[in-house]
């Protein structure tokens, strides 16, 4: 799995953890707007200049996100990152890593 794929699977996993807290995941289905978040991330991710050179988002020199989406995106990592170790700890010590 190349690194663009590996951080999909990661922030997918974050918007999952964030939805089913925040505002009850259920079935496998994110609401509304985690699910608008998802795909906006994916489709940045899939959009990375940088392709699999790329470094976290955090670090990254150019900022892709909207101003909206960043914040948004923040606030599910911010939330869902310490809860990762404990629902998908290799994901989440790779993304640590930097891997």
């Amino acid at each position: 799995m190349n690194r663009i794929d590996r951080e999909k699977t990661t922030v997918c996993h974050m918007i999952q953890i964030y939805c089913k807290h925040h505002h009850g995941y259920h079935d496998g289905r994110l609401c509304q707007q985690c699910q608008a978040l998802q795909d906006y991330a994916l489709l940045r991710l899939s959009r990375c200049k940088f392709g699999d050179q790329k470094s976290t988002c955090q670090s990254c020199p150019i900022h892709c996100y909207r101003p909206d989406m960043r914040e948004s995106i923040a606030a599910v990592m911010r939330f869902s990152g310490p809860r990762m170790l404990w629902h998908h700890p290799i994901a989440a010590i790779r993304h640590l890593l930097g891997y």
